[in-house]
């Protein structure tokens, strides 16, 4: 799996290495991906008084060593105490991992993605009511002879302010297991590619803990911290 061009926008989005962390998702569709996390995650802009919107991710995915096809919950949660009205959950893959669609969701065009990542989906959601969560299936592939990140970010519905953004958190493994039929990968852990020069990362973006992406409305947080999304100036995703 070979890796495309990469997209360049305006701004900054900073990323950051996280401990590997548990996951769990209400509705999950994905199988052993265990109890879920918002590790790794960032309030960006203030969102309105009693909302309180995060999002998990699971502990570990497991990549068909033949397909390299694998299977996420991607889970957006209200832990506030009034509803969101109109949001949108963005699904984004960097690097080897590829995100190929996401269950009820949108592709996010080429030119609208950030530097550094490769493919992405929009997740329009009306309201997400007090106390509640809403989990998506996402499919993608996962490039084991690379290494692989993922970025969750919540935005309102028109995307000119982004509330939470998960990532970009790495999946990976520092023990490869090219001969067995899959292998396992734990969020917040660099991959070690398999075969020789394994031993050391890859660098397939601009640089691998700075990635430049982002309109007005979004400004660089504190270095080792979760960057901010693009906004004001990106289209409104049309679904």
């Amino acid at each position: 799996m070979s890796s495309r061009r990469m997209t360049t926008i305006a701004g900054s989005l900073v990323t950051a290495s996280f401990s590997a962390v548990l996951i769990l998702s209400a509705t999950a569709s994905a199988d052993d991906q265990g109890p879920g996390s918002s590790k790794g995650g960032k309030v960006v802009d203030e969102a309105p008084d009693g909302v309180k919107l995060t999002t998990l991710l699971p502990e570990q995915i497991s990549v068909d060593n033949k397909s390299e096809k694998t299977d996420i919950t991607a889970t957006v949660k209200n832990e506030g105490t009034k509803d969101s009205g109109k949001i949108q959950l963005l699904v984004v893959g960097f690097d080897g991992l590829t995100v190929n669609s996401v269950q009820g969701c949108s592709s996010i065009a080429e030119s609208d993605l950030p530097e550094g990542s490769n493919s992405g989906f929009a997740c329009p959601i009306d309201n997400l009511a007090a106390g509640k969560s809403k989990s998506y299936a996402v499919d993608a592939s996962f490039d084991l002879d690379k290494t692989g990140k993922i970025c969750l970010p919540v935005q309102t519905g028109d995307g000119k302010k982004t509330y939470w953004q998960q990532g970009p958190v790495p999946f990976g493994t520092t023990n490869p297991s090219p001969n067995a039929p899959a292998t396992p990968l734990l969020l917040g852990t660099d991959n070690k590619p398999v075969g020789p020069g394994g031993g050391q990362l890859p660098k397939t973006g601009v640089a691998r803990d700075l990635l430049p992406a982002g309109t007005a409305g979004a400004a660089l947080m504190a270095a080792g911290a979760a960057g901010l999304w693009w906004s004001t100036r990106r289209p409104r995703q049309e679904i």
